[in-house]
């Protein structure tokens, strides 16, 4: 039972009327057993800090995204940023258009001020690549996205990036890593109560419209116009903050036959048109997809709703095909292999989960790849870095200004090439039918087990350490890594890894940002010499027969535990 005493004390300590009164409704209730399951959520500690930040459900409690918590955690960072670079420490921070973002971005503004930092505040309702751009940009030593990318519209998060004098390295304009984020919770946690935090009226800088122009500068400058062949794009933002950049990055480029989904083009926290704002899920692009057969598109761009990710959808057999996140990387990792090779080298990319066919374009290309572990806080890091991707939709195309995924800057780069390819006569397929030639068939296939109880996950993750697999599709298991002990040479991290003789991979990992215990499938076939397109065709099947039979050996497994 939650203690009634904690919950008043917390009322009394809450800066904001609405979750206050959220709360004294649901301890005048508590006798109710909804109610009190409720309140026992919303107490159950705080909503931890990491190296994605914060993120959670919006409402009052420590348990939950509101001011409390967010006063707490722009404290905490000022703190840390203090003690790390000296009084005169500079944050930028930026947020998108969901319900909250704006007062916790001017929350944040006000404590850094009240700390004695220089608190730079972008325009409200802003992509997360500027904020990533203008970390970078502005020399800040932090930077903090206010924002929940493509969860469900009831959540907020708060990312936190490091630069300037707190990261020298080349994670200089990175999300964190530990031990950064171990540091900044530390001093999180040391905070007694919200209001005794000071926080200033006024004082910051609020920036103005010139961050914005200098980063379209910088994407248009990767895309020099003319280089644009006659091209239908659709495009939709699914009722984000990066539509307006994304179009006018797009025209300045040369493409200009641009059809945006009317229905999701403005900011619209609630997001009304799909049941999750994730490109990744079945129907998001529904809409997108409807006006491409509208208006006989050539290809489809979708950024979801603070525009980090880029999904693509392209004809086929007379209809439309979204592409796998792992096929738009193989793209842009062909793209960006073939500039880095005519221009002096450079490292491709990907974390562990994503396809390892990445890993053979860059040998094709003469350079050199690394696996990260999972997320852009660590594929940005790596040195030399030219290109990096991760399957969940995520594109680094531009690291040097930007060292996190950016949706607005790979879609510019996937119109460049689609342009590129049909300036020859031929198609993005075109290229994915000859890398499968080159590197052989890559079949992927994800295994997502979303739950309720968090204690499913744990008991899963138990079980496949105590009982790894022996055989996947028949072939016998060669290695099983647990990755918790670190592997080949990567930090510890929660996942399992099995790699099969005939080459099928499968890694196990919870998500970090919501209730899902994730697997990530791969089996490759090599396509014959002789074969032609229907030859290709035919290990396309066998390949996706193989992963379908390694899902459901991994399914039966998690069953059981």
């Amino acid at each position: 039972m939650t203690d009634r005493a904690a919950v008043e004390a917390w009322i009394a300590d809450d800066p904001d009327e609405s979750t206050r009164r959220e709360l004294e409704v649901l301890l005048a209730a508590s006798d109710d057993p909804d109610a009190a399951a409720e309140l026992e959520d919303r107490f159950a500690g705080f909503l931890q800090f990491g190296t994605a930040g914060l993120r959670g459900a919006l409402g009052g409690g420590p348990n939950r995204m509101n001011r409390a918590v967010v006063i707490r955690a722009a404290a905490g960072l000022s703190a840390w940023l203090r003690d790390a670079v000296g009084p005169d420490f500079s944050v930028v921070i930026g947020c998108d258009a969901r319900h909250g973002s704006e007062q916790f971005a001017r929350d944040t503004a006000a404590v850094v001020t009240a700390a004695g930092g220089r608190a730079l505040l972008l325009p409200p309702r802003r992509p997360t690549p500027l904020l990533a751009f203008a970390v970078r940009h502005l020399d800040a030593d932090a930077g903090v996205m206010v924002t929940a990318s493509h969860n469900p519209p009831q959540d907020n998060g708060y990312k936190v990036y490091l630069g300037g004098r707190a990261v020298t390295d080349s994670g200089q304009g990175s999300q964190i890593v530990p031990p950064y984020d171990a540091g900044i919770a530390a001093r999180i946690d040391a905070v007694a109560s919200v209001s005794a935090v000071p926080r200033a009226e006024g004082g910051w800088t609020e920036l103005g419209d010139e961050v914005r122009l200098a980063y379209l500068a910088r994407v248009e400058a990767m895309v020099p116009y003319g280089r644009a062949a006659d091209l239908r794009i659709v495009q939709t933002s699914m009722h984000g903050v990066g539509g307006e950049m994304v179009v006018r990055s797009l025209a300045e480029a040369g493409f200009t036959d641009v059809h945006v989904v009317a229905e999701q083009a403005e900011p619209d926290p609630d997001f009304p048109t799909v049941k999750f704002p994730n490109p990744e899920e079945p129907g998001a692009l529904d809409l997108a997809l409807a006006l491409a057969r509208k208006v006989r598109a050539d290809i489809v761009i979708a950024q979801d709703p603070d525009a980090d990710r880029c999904s693509v959808a392209i004809p086929a057999d007379g209809g439309w095909r979204q592409l796998s996140g792992d096929e738009v990387g193989w793209l842009l990792g062909e793209q960006a292999a073939a500039f880095a090779a005519a221009t002096g080298g450079g490292v491709l990319a990907c974390s562990i989960v994503s396809s390892r066919m990445l890993e053979k374009i860059a040998a094709a290309h003469g350079l050199r790849h690394e696996y990260t572990l999972t997320g852009f806080k660590w594929i940005s890091r790596v040195e030399g870095l030219s290109f990096g991707y991760e399957e969940a939709l995520g594109y680094c195309v531009d690291p040097l200004y930007v060292r996190d995924k950016d949706g607005i800057s790979a879609g510019v780069r996937i119109a460049l090439l689609a342009s590129a390819l049909r300036r020859q006569g031929d198609t993005l397929q075109d290229l994915l039918d000859r890398l499968a030639f080159r590197h052989g068939v890559h079949a992927t296939a994800p295994l997502t087990i979303r739950v309720q109880d968090l204690d499913v996950i744990a008991r899963a993750m138990a079980s496949l350490r105590a009982n790894p697999p022996t055989t996947l599709a028949g072939s016998p298991v060669v290695e099983a890594a647990d990755l918790s002990q670190g592997w080949r040479g990567l930090p510890p991290t929660d996942a399992l890894y099995y790699l099969t003789e005939a080459g099928d991979r499968v890694v196990a990992r919870p998500s970090g940002t919501e209730p899902k215990l994730k697997c990530y499938l791969e089996s490759i076939v090599t396509v014959p010499n002789s074969a032609g397109p229907s030859g290709l065709d035919a290990v396309r099947v066998s390949a996706r027969e193989r992963v379908e039979a390694v899902r459901r050996d991994m399914q039966e497994l998690i069953d059981r535990a």
